[in-house]
């Protein structure tokens, strides 16, 4: 493409300091993607061998800096979403392409399965609303008895259970790297340090005008681009980069972020073999405090939930502003986990496993979840919007909002669902 050779795309396996990378401005772009977290990258790849000039255009330095690196790296089978929701059908489809995306490529990932466990009968009746609620979403999960889940996991303490034998954990990072190669072999380019800025405008007659800017040794340059299409997947900022678009105020979501810390096992071994959940709690906005393995054994509990202000005080960058890392110290303090916070950690995870020795939680790592739900309202779904200057025009802008978990295990069926909003049929 024309414009991929005035690019300087940089590949992730060769980024020395010394390059210069920004973009000529005023130039033209069929296809312009707004973020390379997983599910920015899942749609490039598929834009790309779709035969559309596409350019990715990262806020960050690398590629999955913001919530596509900070999560469970779990692959969900789709057990607790409202049936008919996109979250429902796009974690169970993304899933079951998720993991022959790994079997073909090589991406490390096991099948571990999971547990979701009852600490007392009085959750019975809730466990057994989560079996009818996955099967309606089309997954099956095992009931059984306190003694089949000792036989599974010997360190659980419950008194029964349910099996979800398909749930699987993956390096998230090696898919994106995945994603990324695909989507550069399709002839996709990615600009890094290039963010979009306000100013932008959908014009009537098709396309829209974006407003951007590089940064190179310390120097941030503007220029414009004319796409024929965005792709917002900004994660945490895409309400924020739909507005930028020129988006009307009346479409675009407000924001709402949900901080979720975790802790890792130091100096216990590995008590599990696979996941263990328990029962969700009512009216709270996770699925409580979890335990996870990953692929190099390491042990870690998490998320909790954490409210965190739309819009920072004094002067300071909201949250999806420092997210991304362009303001060293704000994203420090924003992942930053603080260790006071593990003694609720203790409490919830001795409930199903009472042998958690003292002093054996280590402050680990936080991730930010982009909710479109206020604390204390219903869960929301994603929305995947298409915003067009005409109704009968394709080009414009697709917005993905709210993508948080499942959002890794969706990606590759999410990608699926922009091109059919711009009148595609996935392969």
């Amino acid at each position: 493409a024309a414009l991929a050779c005035k690019l300087l795309t940089l590949r992730l396996t060769s980024s020395p300091p010394r390059l210069r990378h920004s973009l000529v401005a005023m130039e033209r772009v069929q296809t312009l993607v707004v973020g390379a977290g997983v599910v920015g990258l899942a749609c490039a790849r598929a834009l790309a061998r779709s035969g559309r000039e596409v350019v990715v255009v990262e806020a960050a330095g690398s590629i999955g800096m913001g919530t596509s690196s900070r999560n469970s790296e779990v692959v969900h089978a789709g057990i607790y979403y409202p049936d008919g929701s996109l979250k429902a059908r796009h974690c169970v489809r993304g899933a079951a392409q998720l993991l022959d995306f790994c079997r073909e490529r090589g991406v490390a990932h096991r099948v571990c399965g999971k547990l979701i466990v009852a600490t007392s009968e009085s959750q019975h009746g809730d466990l057994a609303k989560v079996a009818e609620h996955a099967r309606r979403n089309g997954v099956h999960l095992r009931p059984i008895s306190r003694e089949e889940a000792r036989e599974l996991e010997p360190e659980v303490e419950c008194t029964s259970a349910l099996h979800s034998p398909g749930t699987a954990i993956v390096d998230s990072h090696g898919f994106m790297e995945a994603l990324l190669a695909d989507a550069q072999a399709a002839g996709a380019a990615l600009a890094l340090r290039t963010r979009v800025r306000p100013g932008g405008r959908l014009l009537p007659g098709g396309g829209v005008v974006v407003e951007a800017a590089s940064v190179c040794g310390g120097e941030e340059r503007p220029f414009q681009l004319l796409a024929q299409e965005v792709i917002n997947c900004a994660g945490l900022s895409a309400p924020r980069v739909a507005r930028a678009l020129g988006l009307p105020a009346g479409e675009v979501p407000v924001a709402h972020f949900c901080k979720g810390n975790y802790y890792a096992l130091q100096g216990a071994g590995r008590p599990f073999n696979g996941l263990v959940y328990p029962v969700p709690e009512k009216n709270t906005s996770g699925l409580g405090v979890h335990a996870t393995v990953d692929l190099a054994g390491q042990v870690r509990f998490g998320p909790d939930v954490q409210w965190l202000p739309s819009e920072a005080p004094d002067g300071a960058p909201a949250p999806d502003q420092a997210a991304y890392g362009g303001c060293t110290q704000a994203t420090a303090a924003l992942y930053g986990v603080d260790v006071r916070r593990a003694e609720g950690f203790y409490e919830a995870v001795r409930r199903y496993w009472p042998g958690l020795p003292d002093g054996s939680l280590a402050a680990d790592y936080s991730g930010i979840r982009a909710k479109l739900s206020a604390r204390g309202e219903p869960a929301s779904d994603f929305v995947v919007a298409a915003h067009r200057p005409g109704p009968r025009m394709r080009s414009g802008v697709v917005s993905l909002f709210g993508i948080e978990s499942p959002g890794l295990t969706s990606s590759l069926s999410l990608a699926d669902e922009v091109l059919r909003r711009l009148g595609e049929t996935p392969e």
